[in-house]
C-alpha cells in the first residue's frame, strides 16, 4: 500500500492491486479505523466513507484538492498510465 502523503493524522494511499482492469484515478484515506476512498476524476468525490465525521470529510476534500496533482503524478508513477 503506497503512501502518498501523510497530514494531520490523515494517511493517503493507494492498494497496489486496484483491480483488473485497473478502477480509474482515486485515492484511499485512513485514519484510526476510519476509511475513505476518494475519486479524483471527472471530479472530486467520495465513493465511500466509513467512520468519518463530517468535519473529517470537509478536510479530506480539502486536503485532496490541494494534493490533487501530487497524487495524480504519484499514481502515474506507480501503476504506470
Amino acid at each position: 500500500m503506497p503512501t502518498v502523503f501523510r497530514e494531520s493524522g490523515f494517511r493517503f494511499f493507494f492498494y497496489s492491486n486496484e483491480g483488473d482492469p485497473r478502477e480509474p484515478l482515486h485515492v484511499h484515506v485512513m485514519r484510526g479505523g476510519a476509511e475513505a476512498k476518494l475519486w479524483l476524476e471527472p471530479e472530486l468525490q467520495f465513493e465511500y466513507t466509513v467512520g468519518f465525521a463530517p468535519r473529517d470529510l470537509r478536510r479530506i476534500l480539502i486536503l485532496a484538492a490541494a494534493y490533487a496533482d501530487e497524487i495524480k503524478d504519484k499514481w502515474h508513477d506507480h501503476f504506470g498510465s
